[in-house]
């Protein structure tokens, strides 16, 4: 068994196709009308993972876009170039709820997405001593 996509609700699809694009550079990759104004839309970054953007099609889903875990952090990226991926995303206006920090496990930092959902951008200590080529 294995998990194959997690939905993600959104207002708007491409709206939410522009953010995850410009915002964390991810790929969009697929964008299929099902008709009927519904579209199987997935996102995801280069390395693997990716998101079914689902989009709202109630009020009650509406009144969940960007709550959809109560505040908590709900994602979780890892990153190889912590630095770099902070920069670029600070550049592109992506709020982050904090500076980063140090933990035992690695960098982290805390940012929203377009909606408030909270999100982790880490780059765990076996994630940086892989990519300085360490062992």
């Amino acid at each position: 068994m294995r998990l194959a996509y997690t939905a993600y609700l959104v207002r708007d699809y491409d709206e939410a196709i522009a953010w995850f694009v410009s915002a964390l550079d991810w790929t969009l990759l697929e964008d299929t009308d099902l008709g009927g104004g519904k579209r199987w839309v997935r996102v995801g970054p280069a390395s693997g993972g990716e998101l079914l953007l689902a989009r709202a099609t109630s009020p009650e889903q509406a009144a969940a876009v960007g709550r959809e875990v109560g505040g908590r952090v709900a994602f979780f990226v890892h990153t190889g170039d912590f630095d770099g991926d902070y920069a670029r995303m600070l550049a592109a206006g992506v709020t982050f709820a904090e500076t980063p920090r140090n933990e035992a496990y690695g960098r982290v930092v805390v940012f929203a997405d377009l909606y408030g959902n909270r999100w982790d951008l880490i780059e765990s200590r076996a994630d940086a001593v892989e990519d300085n080529g360490e062992t």
